[in-house]
C-alpha cells in the first residue's frame, strides 16, 4: 500500500511504500522523503522491531535524515530509507527470499529510491537485491560498484572528530586523546583502529561481548556498555543504533565532544539545545557519518568510480563541520540548527 502524507505537520515525505513479500511473508518499507536534489538514496536496514509502528517510524526518521545528509554534503541525491521487518519466526524465511522481496519494493518505486547496505545488510546482500532491481549501489568492486562503504564512513567520522577536537582543544591532532567508541560494527571497529593509529587511546564497548577479543587485540581498553556514556573521556563516539542521547542521558556525559557514526543519535531535536547548554560540542550525525553516501555518490558519477576521488571528498567533511560550527556561533544556535539551515537553503535553491 502507498501512504500519502496526511498533513505536513505529521509527515513530510513524498512517498512511503509498505509491501508484504510474496516469498517470505515479511513486511518491507521504503520511505522516500525527498527527491528535490535527485533520486532518494538510503540503506536497507534489516532488523527485529517490537511492532510495525516502530519499523515505520525508523524508516521515516532515517529517510528524513538522509535528505539533510545529502544536502549538507552537496550531493545530487535525495533522502530515502528501506526497512525489512524481521518477525522472529522459527525457522526464519530464507535470506534470499527476504532480500528479493525487498528488491520488489525498490523496483516498484521506479527509480525514485536507490538502496544500499545498512544495519543488518551487506555488500553481498546488495548483489542478491540486484538480481531483481537495478536501483542498488554498494556492489562489490568486481561487480562494478564501490564495495563496502564502511571504511569511508569511518574516514568521515575520523575527520569530524578531528574538526571537533580542533575547536574544543585547539588542535585537530588526536595524539593522546581518550575516545570512547560505543558500538563495534563495521564502522565502529574501523573507526577505533583508525583512532588508535592516529595516537588516541580508545575505550571500546558493544552489546555483543564477542566483540571484546577483537577490540582488545587491536589495542583498545574494553569497558561495560553501561559505563560508556558517563566515561571521563575527551570524545564520546556513538556508533551503534540511534536515540542514545536524550534528556536523561545528557547529564551523564562527561566528554566535551560527541561525534560518532550512529544515525539519529539524539532522541529528538531539542536535545541539541541541552548539549549546547552544557557546553558539549556535538557533531550533527548526518554530517559526521556522510562518508559512506559521499563514496556512493562518486560511484554514481558518469566518470565512474575512483576511490581516490571518494577519499578526497570524504576528507572535506571536516571543513564542512568547521563552517557549521562557525555559522552556529554567528547565529547563537546549536550545530544542529546551523546544519539544518544549510540543508534547507540548498533544498530551497534546488526546488
Amino acid at each position: 500500500m502507498r501512504l500519502i502524507a496526511p498533513s505536513p505537520a505529521t509527515l513530510d515525505h513524498e512517498e512511503v511504500l509498505v509491501r508484504r513479500g510474496t516469498r517470505s511473508g515479511l513486511f518491507t518499507v521504503v520511505a522516500v522523503h525527498s527527491t528535490v536534489l535527485g533520486p532518494a538514496l538510503g540503506g536497507c536496514r534489516m532488523w527485529h522491531y517490537d511492532d510495525a509502528r516502530a519499523a515505520l517510524r525508523d524508516a521515516l526518521r532515517l529517510s528524513r535524515a538522509m535528505t539533510f545528509k545529502s544536502a549538507v554534503a552537496g550531493l545530487p541525491l535525495g533522502g530515502g530509507k528501506g526497512v525489512i521487518m524481521l518477525d522472529g519466526r522459527e525457522p526464519p524465511p530464507s535470506r534470499e527470499a527476504v532480500l528479493l522481496d525487498f528488491a520488489d519494493t525498490v523496483e516498484a518505486l521506479g527509480g525514485h529510491y536507490i538502496t544500499a547496505e545498512d544495519v543488518g545488510t551487506s555488500a553481498k546482500d546488495m548483489q542478491v537485491i540486484a538480481q531483481a532491481t537495478g536501483h542498488v549501489t554498494g556492489l562489490s568492486r568486481r561487480r562494478g560498484g564501490s564495495g563496502d562503504p564502511s571504511p569511508f564512513t569511518a574516514l568521515g567520522v575520523r575527520a569530524a572528530i578531528g574538526a571537533c577536537c580542533e575547536r574544543v582543544f585547539g588542535t585537530a591532532s588526536l595524539k593522546g586523546r581518550t575516545i570512547c567508541v560505543s558500538g563495534l560494527g563495521h564502522v565502529g571497529m574501523r573507526l577505533a583502529r583508525d583512532l588508535m593509529r592516529a595516537g588516541a587511546r580508545v575505550l571500546a564497548t558493544d552489546i555483543d561481548p564477542a566483540k571484546r577479543a577483537g577490540a582488545t587485540a587491536a589495542g583498545a581498553r574494553w569497558i561495560a556498555t553501561g559505563k560508556a556514556l558517563g566515561a571521563a573521556v575527551d570524545v564520546f563516539a556513538p556508533c551503534a543504533l540511534g536515540g542514545v542521547i536524550d534528556q536523561e542521558t545528557v547529564p551523564l556525559l562527561q566528554a566535551p565532544v560527541v561525534a560518532g557514526a550512529a544515525n539519529n543519535q539524539l532522541a529528538d531535536d531539542a536535545v541539541a539545545g541541552l548539549l549546547r547548554a552544557r557546553g558539549i560540542l556535538w557533531a550533527p550525525d548526518f554530517v559526521a557519518n556522510a562518508g559512506g553516501i559521499i563514496n556512493i555518490a562518486v560511484e554514481l558519477e558518469p566518470a565512474g568510480y575512483d576511490p581516490a576521488r571518494a577519499r578526497a571528498r570524504v576528507g572535506e567533511l571536516g571543513d564542512t563541520l568547521r563552517g557549521i560550527f562557525a555559522a552556529a556561533d554567528t547565529a547563537g544556535t546549536s550545530p544542529l540548527d546551523a546544519a539544518m539551515e544549510l540543508a534547507r537553503r540548498r533544498l530551497a535553491a534546488a526546488a
